[in-house]
């Protein structure tokens, strides 16, 4: 049964992909560039919605809890109606919270007791939230947020069926990989169609709500969510960057590292995304390599990863503002 299911979920992240992409103009789903776009043609958005229907088919078939998935599917299915109506942020908040307290509250929350559930109930529904505003803030090139979603769930898979933890989330993972793989050649080299954020924050909310799903303990929960590292990284070290510089962080910028690499530096797209893509894999090994060895040296090992991807940004930063933009620095 497990073929079949991933590649009907390979093929229904490449149709909506499609869909879009030849009809999106004519519905009003246009990403139209302006002075914070990384591309400088009219593009169509949404398509995305491929890996919303692979997810809430295989949902369906693999039997996850309805708790689990249908806040993710309202969600993702507000953020593509969001694509045309442009919601406020205020709006669209309420619906994330909303979802991911639902969620939540449906997981078991590791197993713990009452006490312990309602003193973690606030951070992972905002764990979840600022997981999904995250993936969609970083999916700003073409190819990175399906590269990123291939390598994530590609890695939570591997993991959970070598500890062999949760079989349903393991196979929901992969059919999750799978349409990201359907969709990334419509995005890849040149973007012929936007994931939008019908697939941007249904990855991020579903990558978060996965960990949680799948943590036995904190260890288990630094190590999955270390799986996402370079957008959490980057977004970090943006924030900081802004910060320092008294800028208001609800304004929309394209100051994040990928997007300095890609726009300022002049490196082309793919390259960009898949060298994320490659860190992401490479840090993720690397942290399941260490595991064993409990959490400490994970936390270590983490900081120094994250050290060197800081000295790489701030390189980047400087070299950038250097030739264009003092600001920047």
């Amino acid at each position: 049964m497990l073929v079949p299911l991933w590649l009907t979920s390979l093929i229904l992240g490449g149709l909506g992909a499609w869909l879009i992409g030849h009809y999106g103009n004519k519905i009003g789903l246009t990403d139209e560039p302006n002075e914070r776009s990384s591309h400088k043609e009219p593009t169509p958005k949404g398509g995305g919605i491929g890996i919303l229907a692979a997810f809430l088919f295989a949902s369906i078939i693999i039997g996850i809890p309805l708790l689990f998935w249908l806040p993710a599917v309202i969600l993702a299915t507000l953020s593509f109606l969001g694509d045309k109506l442009d919601f406020s942020a205020k709006v669209r908040l309420v619906f994330q919270f909303t979802a991911a307290a639902v969620v939540v509250a449906g997981t078991g929350l590791l197993d713990l007791s009452p006490k312990n559930q309602m003193i973690l109930f606030i951070p992972m529904a905002i764990f979840i939230v600022g997981t999904a505003n995250i993936y969609n803030f970083m999916d700003g090139i073409n190819g990175i947020a399906a590269i990123t979603g291939v390598v994530g769930f590609g890695l939570i898979a591997s993991c959970s069926f070598v500890s062999k933890g949760e079989v349903a989330f393991a196979v929901l993972s992969v059919c999750l990989m799978m349409s990201c793989l359907g969709f990334l050649p419509f995005n890849v080299p040149r973007a012929r169609v936007f994931m939008g954020d019908v697939g941007s924050v249904l990855l991020g909310f579903v990558f978060a709500s996965v960990v949680i799903a799948l943590s036995r303990d904190l260890l288990d929960f630094i190590c999955l969510s270390s799986f996402l590292f370079p957008f959490y990284a980057d977004e970090l070290i943006t924030m900081m960057a802004r910060i320092r510089n008294g800028e208001n962080l609800l304004r929309p910028h394209r100051k994040h590292i990928y997007q300095l690499l890609a726009n300022e530096k002049g490196i082309p797209h793919w390259k960009v995304s898949v060298g994320y893509g490659l860190l992401q894999a490479i840090v993720g090994l690397s942290v399941l390599w260490v595991k064993p060895f409990g959490l400490t040296p994970v936390i270590v090992l983490l900081a120094v990863w994250f050290t060197g991807f800081f000295i790489f940004g701030s390189f980047v930063r400087r070299n950038v503002a250097s030739l264009r933009n003092p600001e920047m620095l």
